[in-house]
């Protein structure tokens, strides 16, 4: 049985979804699949299982298709092996997402010369920086912010999750505005109306019914999330209290990134701040905020945006491993 060899397996694994792609040494698509959630804090280890095993299988068929082989998994050789991971924050993750991608491989019957697991927001700043100095802000669902200086030095802030971090994501800003609207109605702040706009989105006739909603079934991070856009479109009618919401995210995305500014010993020099995610590009009140205050704090910084999507991150990490040429983590 002739064995393929194929250079580059890169994994983009989120929330919501994994981007698998099989590529060669120049970074050419051989073959793409998608996979379910593989954040395995989200999830659980069982359904990170199937949501790379599914992405990959769909990228070996999708190779064997653009190539019209046929072959089994038995026949394929991966020379490296990137994946990056939602929720590997801690050694402890490490250890356990470095097992379920063992577990994957060998589900799959592949082997790969060397495997690299890593967190997916660093790999968003590779892909994001081309591996320049610079800061990345995700705020999305959830919140991170990383950065890189020119001694290869990284430093990362918040990422923490949805229990007891991501400040000044979509999840934080409708948590914000369900906390709001309670204390408006036990008379500890004065409301505006945003209440109206969250019961109708939701569906719920009065507070009372929200908290019920909050500790129901339908409670979701997702749902949650859902709740910033409606916070903004609040926030440019005019209402006060999801302004100040909105305020308020900005100003923790600050602290996160001044933070790392700090760290990097980037406040003095040239670098390039990336803003990502949904609440950065549709929250103006958000994005306006943040890079105001990034420039009063950093005078020398210069934003720009995204050129790359982060599955090219991972692809820029496997390609410089195949080159010898690995950025070094420190």
């Amino acid at each position: 049985m002739e064995t393929y060899r194929i250079p580059l397996l890169a994994v983009d694994g989120g929330g919501t979804k994994c981007l698998v792609r099989l590529l060669d040494r120049e970074g050419t698509v051989l073959g793409q699949g998608k996979g379910g959630s593989s954040n395995y804090q989200g999830v659980g280890g069982d359904e990170v299982i199937r949501a790379l095993s599914h992405g990959i299988e769909a990228a070996l068929h999708d190779y064997c298709r653009r190539h019209e082989y046929s072959m089994s998994y038995e026949a394929v050789a991966i020379e490296c092996a990137v994946f990056a991971l939602a929720g590997l924050d801690t050694e402890h993750d490490r250890q356990i997402i470095t097992g379920l991608v063992q577990s994957v491989l060998n589900k799959l019957s592949l082997e790969a010369d060397h495997v690299i697991v890593e967190n997916d927001g660093y790999t968003a700043l590779l892909g994001a920086t081309g591996g320049e100095p610079g800061v990345l802000v995700i705020a999305g669902t959830g919140s991170i912010i990383f950065g890189v200086n020119d001694d290869g030095q990284t430093a990362r802030a918040g990422g923490w999750g949805h229990r007891v971090g991501d400040e000044g994501s979509g999840y934080w800003i409708g948590k914000e505005a369900i906390r709001t609207i309670l204390k408006s109605y036990d008379g500890r702040e004065t409301s505006t109306g945003l209440g109206e706009w969250i019961l109708l989105h939701l569906g719920v006739n009065n507070e009372e019914e929200l908290f019920n909603w909050t500790y129901s079934k339908e409670y979701s991070v997702d749902k949650v999330s859902e709740l910033a856009e409606i916070v903004n479109r609040a926030a440019v009618a005019g209402n006060r209290e999801a302004s100040q919401i909105l305020v308020a995210a900005a100003d923790e995305l600050f602290q996160g990134a001044a933070a790392v500014i700090n760290h990097l010993s980037l406040l003095n020099t040239r670098f390039t701040m990336v803003l990502q995610g949904g609440v950065l590009r549709h929250e103006g009140h958000v994005r306006n905020r943040l890079m105001h205050k990034i420039e009063a704090y950093a005078p020398k910084v210069s934003f720009h945006e995204a050129s790359r999507e982060p599955i090219d991150g991972v692809t820029a990490m496997g390609i410089s491993y195949l080159l010898k040429k690995m950025p070094a983590r420190s």
